[in-house]
């Protein structure tokens, strides 16, 4: 290159950007690329552009860098979060989050974490004779617990009482400001429970005094679900919840988007939890990430039932689904599947049959309308109500075995006691049924709806009805 001084013109090529002698027709640089005579500039400007040129390459390469090392990242983060959400690589769920009542005791809400509603099926079968009875002063919604010879229940009276499981006489009552409708669940010598006062309170079990009170935005009716130090409870402000047992404080919280009767269920360190938006939701129980977004169409006020890896539970239409609780929702499948659907029900070449949902094992039709009937699982059947119904449907053939109709809706959970299952209909009667032939072995009329669940220990069997009466029946 000429020195500033230097008179002599050069021709830039628009090609490469490099300057060539003027005269010159074809660029010396970049394999003879046409110049144009009237891109003629002094030795000083071509020194200036070719400064340009360089700072821009610079610039440019330093861009390249930039982009390629943020592009690495971001696809070490996608491998992350797959593996954080989509894998259990690096976040596996603690199998040890589980609970199992000692013997003789139905310490929560259809007895365990997993909501079964099942004791021993070698246990004695009660014969429908009353034991005793207590009354309270309002309808009784809410589920009995027994535990060390006390049961808990509430009342829409607001209170929550500690009964002697022999006589029936009261211990003591907590008194909130408003219905209580949750079930009480009973661990480390603490009785929990909600009340439609949207709080979560914690009392001494012998005594009913009040250790702490955990505040929410709405009513609080559902049952809530205790392992290795959290509780697990829903809010009707949509929220469902993970608090310390120990302080009250608040772990993590999930939004299922609609409110919904179901209770959480705790199973191998995932919860699993109903909701009105129609998704049964599966969640990481240290940290709350959803693992499985299971879609239903329906509601679900049915609190889900797990065995061995295994969820049962029912949609407002009548529907029992069963689901693989370790299965994991891929990314925007239900956001993609109608149209991979659409397409392939179009006959569009190239376009595969879609999978099942992510977690489908099989399901049953009920009826065209379900209620809140939470299952009852043993080795060989789930047991459910539907409609007016007792549904009994056979594990192995996927059918359904008997139905036994009562005289108004089933929204009491069954229970196992023995050999019999045992429910409440809204007809005001206590049923006790065959588990294996459906017929029926005694009834036990009260006074009002019966739409709690019943509660069974060391062959009793305790059940709260709108009479405002709780039984105690052996």
């Amino acid at each position: 290159m000429k020195s500033a001084s230097d008179s002599e013109r050069w021709i830039i090529c628009p090609v490469c950007h490099k300057g060539n002698p003027a005269g010159t027709r074809f660029c010396q640089h970049c394999w003879g690329a046409i110049l144009t005579q009237q891109s003629e500039v002094s030795s000083e400007e071509l020194e200036e552009a070719m400064r340009k040129r360089e700072a821009y390459l610079k610039r440019r390469k330093i861009i390249k860098i930039a982009t390629t090392g943020l592009a690495f990242l971001a696809f070490l983060a996608s491998i992350f979060i797959f593996l954080c959400y989509y894998s259990d690589i690096l976040i596996k769920p603690p199998q040890e989050v589980n609970s199992d009542p000692l013997p003789g005791e139905w310490s929560m809400f259809r007895r365990d974490l997993h909501h079964t509603g099942s004791t021993e099926s070698a246990g004695k079968v009660p014969e429908g004779v009353q034991k005793w009875v207590f009354s309270t002063r309002a309808a009784i919604q809410s589920s009995p617990t027994v535990v060390d010879g006390t049961v808990y229940v509430g009342s829409r009276d607001s209170k929550l009482y500690a009964l002697d499981a022999d006589t029936g006489a009261e211990r003591w009552a907590y008194e909130t400001s408003s219905w209580v409708d949750s079930s009480p669940a009973v661990t480390g010598g603490v009785v929990y429970f909600g009340s439609n006062d949207s709080q979560l309170y914690a009392l001494d079990a012998d005594s009913g005094e009040k250790i702490w009170a955990f505040k929410t935005e709405y009513p609080v009716k559902a049952s809530p679900a205790i392992a290795d130090g959290v509780l697990y409870l829903r809010s009707d402000d949509y929220y469902l919840y993970a608090v310390d047992t120990a302080e009250g404080k608040e772990l993590w919280r999930f939004n299922t988007k609609s409110p919904t009767g179901s209770s959480p269920a705790v199973s191998d360190g995932v919860v699993l939890i109903g909701s009105g938006d129609g998704y049964c939701y599966v969640l990481h129980s240290s940290n709350g990430q959803r693992r499985l977004r299971f879609r239903t169409h329906y509601s679900v006020s049915s609190s889900p039932a797990v065995s061995d890896g295994t969820a049962y539970f029912a949609t407002d239409n009548g529907y029992l689904y069963v689901v693989d609780t370790s299965a994991r929702t891929w990314l925007q499948e239900h956001e993609i599947r109608p149209f991979w659907v659409q397409m392939w029900v179009m006959g569009l070449p190239g376009v595969p049959e879609p999978p099942v949902q992510s977690g489908l094992l099989w399901g049953v039709r009920l009826a065209r309308r379900a209620t809140a009937s939470s299952p009852l699982l043993t080795d060989d059947s789930v047991y459910i109500g539907s409609d007016n119904k007792l549904v009994a449907v056979d594990l192995q053939t996927r059918e359904i075995r008997w139905e036994f109709e009562t005289g108004g809706t089933v929204r009491s959970s069954p229970v196992m006691a023995g050999s019999a299952v045992i429910v409440g209909s809204e007809d005001g009667r206590l049923y006790a049924v065959d588990s294996a032939s459906g017929e029926k072995l005694w009834d036990f009329p009260t006074g009002g709806k019966i739409t709690s669940s019943p509660a069974v220990a060391d062959g009793v069997v305790y059940i709260s009805s709108q009479d405002g009466n709780l039984y105690a029946i052996e």
